[in-house]
C-alpha cells in the first residue's frame, strides 16, 4: 500500500512499468549498474549499503539546508503490509529503490513509491530477526535469506536467476546481511552466534553464483588448524567497506562462542571481535585488529569500519574509524592496521586500560561470575550495527551511542555451548555523539531518550538526520546538534539515506513496516523551469 500520492490508473501504471523496464535498464548486455560507477556514485543514486565504499554515510547534496529544513514535508510513504520492521538501508539505482524485510524484496519507483515488482521468498526455517538490504550489480539484485541462501534476481522483473546456499541453516546459520559488490565479487557474511559455529565470509561469482573464496574468522574447535584458543564465532553480519587503491575490504567480526563460558576458550581468541582487512580477489587476510581481545560480554566489532583520508596529527594518512560496541573509539592506519588513537566514547568499566597496540585490556574481575558482575556497557553495547556518519567538513564522526549498565552471570551448569550464562540490563540512556576523530573528544551530545537506535546520515549542507526513542525522525544542525525539524512517525529502525531526482532532494527513513520519503515542497512548474515571475517579469 502506498500513502501520500494518488494511485495511477491501470493504463498509466502499465506505461510507467514499460518506462522503468526500458530506459532504466535498456543499456544492452552491460545495462543496469556498472560496477565502476560504485567508485564515484552520482547524486541521483544510493547504489550500495553505505552509499559509497567509504562507509561514511554522508551525502554531497545540499538542497535541504539548516535554513529551509523546517519546510520539509512528506512526499510519499510506502507500507510493506508486513509485521516485520524495516531495518534495511534502501538501495537506489536508475530511479528504482530496492527495499527489504526478511523474505521480501520490493522494487519501487523512487519518485512515487509505485511498485515495479515484489519478490517473496518461500517459507523457511531460518531466523527472521531482520534484514539489512540488497546489492545491485549490472542488471541483478542480490538478496540474502533467513535460511542462509544468496539469491540473484533480475532487476527488470524480480525473477530468480540463481539460488545458492551460503551456509547450513540446520547447523544454526542464518543471514541478514546486505551483500557487498566489489568488481566481480559479491561478498556475504553469516550470522549464527547462538551456536558454536565458525565465522565465515564468502565471495560469489555474480554471474554464476559459484563460490570464489571463503574467509574463516574462526574454525571449528575440533579442526587441527584451529587458531582461536577453542573459540568459535566471529560471524560477519554487517556490510563491509572497500578501498580500491589498496584493494582491501574491511569487515567487522562478531563475538566468540561459547559467549560467557570464557574459561573454555583461553587467550585473545582471534579473529573474533575484530576488524579484518582482506584481499577481495583471494579472501586472504592482510591484517587484523582486535577491538575486544577475549570478549566475555557478547560484544562484537561488526560496527561499520569507516574509511577517511586526510591528515592525522599533521601526517597524511589513510585511516579507518570505528565506534565499537564495547565503548571504544578507534582510529587505525588502514594500510597496516596499526593504532593511531584509542579512547572511550561511552560509559566503560570492563577494561584495565589500553595496551601498546591500542587494544583495550580486559579486566578479569569484570568477567561474568556466579554472583554477578556490574558491567558497562551492557550486552546491547555502547552502539550497535546501525550506521554512523562522518562529515569531513566538520571532522565529526557522529554515532548513536548509549551509556548502559547490565549484570552478567556465569552459569557453569549451562556447559560450554552457545550463550553459557545470562545477563540482565539495568539502565540505558541513548545519545547522539559527535566525536572529533583527531582527538577522540566528544564535541557535542544530543539526548535521544531511553535508547536511540537509528542510523545517522549527514549532508554537505550541514544537516544530520537520525531518530530518537520517542518515535521522532530528527534533523539536527551538524555543527552543534541543535534540533531544527522533527516528525513523529514511530521508532526509526534503519539508517536514513538521501538522493536527488528531477532536481528534488529526498530523505528516506523507515519506521515499522513503512518507508517515508521527505522533501521540500515542490516549486510551481513555471518557477522551477526558470520562467519569469508574473509579478516581476525581469526576475530570474
Amino acid at each position: 500500500m502506498k500513502l501520500g500520492s494518488s494511485c495511477l490508473p491501470l493504463l498509466a501504471a502499465g506505461l510507467l512499468l514499460g518506462v522503468l523496464h526500458g530506459p532504466a535498464f535498456g543499456q544492452g548486455a552491460d545495462g543496469g549498474l556498472d560496477p565502476a560507477t560504485l567508485l564515484k556514485p552520482s547524486a541521483d543514486s544510493w547504489p550500495t549499503y553505505h552509499g559509497t565504499y567509504s562507509g561514511q554515510h554522508h551525502s554531497r547534496l545540499a538542497q535541504i539546508t539548516p535554513a529551509n529544513v523546517y519546510q520539509m514535508t512528506l512526499a510519499w510513504a510506502f507500507e510493506t503490509g508486513q509485521t516485520a520492521q524495516i531495518k534495511a538501508t534502501p538501495i537506489l539505482v536508475n530511479g528504482i529503490l530496492y527495499a527489504t524485510t526478511p523474505d521480501n524484496v520490493w522494487a519501487l519507483d523512487a519518485r512515487s513509491a509505485n511498485v515495479v515488482w515484489h519478490y517473496t521468498y518461500p517459507p523457511n526455517q531460518g531466523l527472521h530477526i531482520g534484514h539489512r538490504g540488497v546489492a545491485v550489480y549490472r542488471d541483478s539484485v542480490y538478496f540474502t535469506t533467513p535460511d542462509a541462501h544468496l539469491i540473484s534476481l533480475d532487476a527488470r522483473d524480480g525473477k530468480v536467476k540463481w539460488n545458492v546456499v551460503i551456509a547450513d541453516v540446520k547447523k544454526g546459520y542464518w543471514t541478514t546481511m546486505a551483500p557487498l559488490a566489489v568488481r566481480d565479487h559479491i561478498i556475504v557474511g553469516t550470522s549464527g552466534d547462538f551456536d558454536n559455529l565458525a565465522g565465515m565470509l564468502k565471495s560469489f561469482d555474480p554471474e554464476t553464483g559459484n563460490v570464489q573464496w571463503t574467509f574463516y574468522s574462526t574454525l571449528p574447535r575440533e579442526a587441527p588448524e584451529a587458531f582461536s584458543g577453542g573459540a568459535t564465532g566471529g560471524n560477519m553480519w554487517i556490510t563491509g567497506t572497500y578501498d580500491p587503491q589498496l584493494n582491501l575490504v574491511y569487515v567487522g567480526t562478531g563475538n566468540p562462542t561459547p559467549v560467557l563460558a570464557a574459561q573454555d576458550r583461553p587467550g585473545d581468541n582471534p579473529w573474533t571481535c575484530s576488524i579484518v582487512a582482506l584481499n577481495p580477489d583471494t579472501g586472504k587476510l592482510a591484517w587484523g585488529f582486535q577491538a575486544s581481545p577475549h570478549d566475555t560480554h557478547d560484544w562484537d566489532a561488526v560496527e561499520v569500519p569507516v574509511l577517511v583520508d586526510g591528515n592525522f596529527k599533521g601526517v597524511p594518512r589513510k585511516m579507518l574509524l570505528q565506534a565499537s560496541r564495547n565503548g571504544y573509539f578507534f582510529v587505525l592506519d588502514r594500510t597496516t592496521g596499526s593504532s593511531l588513537l584509542t579512547t572511550t566514547f561511552a560509559a566503560v568499566n570492563w577494561s584495565a586500560g589500553v595496551d601498546k597496540n591500542g587494544r583495550p585490556i580486559p579486566n578479569p574481575a569484570k568477567d561474568p561470575a556466579r554472583d554477578g558482575r556490574l558491567i558497562a556497557p551492557d550486552e546491547g553495547g555502547a552502539t550497535n550495527y546501525r550506521s554512523p556518519s562522518f562529515d569531513a567538513k566538520t571532522g565529526l564522526f557522529i554515532v548513536s551511542a548509549r551509556d548502559a549498565y547490565g549484570i552478567y552471570f556465569s552459569k557453569p551448569e549451562h556447559g560450554e555451548y552457545g550463550w553459557a550464562g545470562a545477563d540482565y540490563g539495568l539502565f540505558g540512556k541513548g545519545m547522539l555523539k559527535a566525536i572529533d576523530y583527531q582527538t577522540g573528544k566528544v564535541r557535542w551530545t544530543h539526548d535521544l531518550g531511553g535508547g536511540g537506535s537509528a542510523g545517522v546520515l549527514t549532508t554537505d549542507s550541514g544537516l544530520t538526520f537520525t531518530g530518537d526513542s520517542a518515535g521522532n525522525v530528527l534533523a539536527l544542525r551538524t555543527i552543534d546538534g541543535t534540533t531544527l525539524w522533527h516528525s513523529r512517525i514511530g521508532h526509526v529502525g534503519n539508517s536514513p539515506i538521501t538522493y536527488e531526482l528531477d532536481g528534488r532532494q529526498y530523505v528516506l527513513v523507515a519506521s515499522g513496516g513503512t518507508l517515508y520519503a521527505w522533501a521540500l515542497p515542490e516549486m510551481p512548474r513555471a518557477i522551477r523551469h526558470g520562467s519569469p515571475s508574473q509579478t516581476n517579469p525581469k526576475s530570474h
